[in-house]
């Protein structure tokens, strides 16, 4: 009769502690997870930081594709130091296995190229599943342009993979209120012509339909001059960029080249002299972490309202 109450009480015991097969939606793919990753890896800032908020660091082995183009700032720095850079830029299969990984938050553009070393199939083999930035899913499949639901959809999926979804929905939901009560207070004229510049001096990089940065304008009461780019992020010409006249200009600030030689590159060079951002010296910075999706999109919002509407 004992032996039948400590079976029992062992039964009752796994069922409180066992945790449901989960699946979730990356893309173009659905991806179920038997149990919740126990050694997972980011790449990039941005992803890195929605783990971190998440409460995940203790999941994690590492992260990747940090300083080789960024630098982490005061508030990351505390949260990472436990955790090692495995790799300055994108990983290789190598680093990931080496570093025994059981998942990859990456996405395209932002850890794995479409056809290249680092893909949810390559790493397949290896026991490593793969969930992809919901923003960055533009590269390989047909989506909306770029919204901030991308970015909450991502933390909710996170939440769900990892079980914390309860500390998942209470964030989105906070960001959701805080958002919300911010624009209903936003008092704005009509959208004004916005331009990212990201970089590049013969011909521009920046974001296109499908990139976060056209959320964050729209939200902020103005709109992306090239939303007729039907891209994420990519190159187009100094022509198109005049040709629309923006009013204002956010430069993405990230790398060797600084926001401030970003800008002076533009007010310096007569092609530009016509342009109503140059003319009214109307420019507003935002780092690289804030103009990806992640955490601090809401924090970018007030940023680019602040700039657009209180000058």
């Amino acid at each position: 009769m004992k032996n039948v109450v400590l079976a029992a009480a062992t039964v009752c015991l796994f069922a409180e502690t066992a945790v449901a097969e989960t699946s979730v939606q990356s893309c173009n793919r659905t991806v179920t997870f038997d149990a919740p990753p126990k050694r997972a890896v980011s790449n990039d800032v941005n992803l890195t930081e929605m783990m971190l908020v998440l409460g995940l660091a203790d999941r994690m082995v590492g992260y990747t594709g940090i300083s080789g183009w960024k630098t982490l700032d005061e508030e990351m720095r505390a949260d990472v130091q436990e955790l090692p850079e495995l790799s300055a830029k994108y990983p290789t299969k190598e680093v990931l296995v080496g570093a025994d990984a059981d998942f990859f938050f990456a996405g395209w553009n932002y850890g794995m190229k479409v056809g290249g070393e680092i893909t949810p199939e390559t790493l397949e083999p290896f026991g490593i599943q793969v969930y992809e930035l919901t923003e960055s899913c533009a590269h390989i499949m047909q989506k909306g342009k770029a919204s901030i639901e991308d970015m909450y959809a991502d933390l909710s999926n996170l939440g769900a993979v990892f079980n914390v979804q309860d500390r998942a929905a209470a964030l989105v939901d906070g960001y959701r209120a805080d958002l919300n009560a911010f624009t209903e207070s936003l008092e704005t004229g009509d959208p004004l012509r916005v331009f990212i510049y990201d970089s590049g001096e013969d011909a521009p990089f920046t974001a296109g339909l499908y990139a976060m940065p056209t959320a964050l304008i729209e939200a902020a009461g103005g709109t992306n001059v090239m939303n007729g780019f039907e891209k994420s992020w990519g190159t187009v010409t100094w022509e198109e960029v005049v040709e629309q006249n923006p009013e204002v200009i956010v430069i993405v600030n990230y790398g060797e080249v600084t926001a401030a030689q970003k800008r002076n590159f533009m007010m310096s060079n007569p092609a530009f002299a016509d342009m109503d951002a140059v003319k009214n010296d109307r420019f507003v910075t935002l780092e690289y972490v804030e103009a990806t999706p992640g955490p601090r999109n809401i924090r970018a919002i007030k940023t680019l309202a602040e700039a657009f509407w209180t000058n």
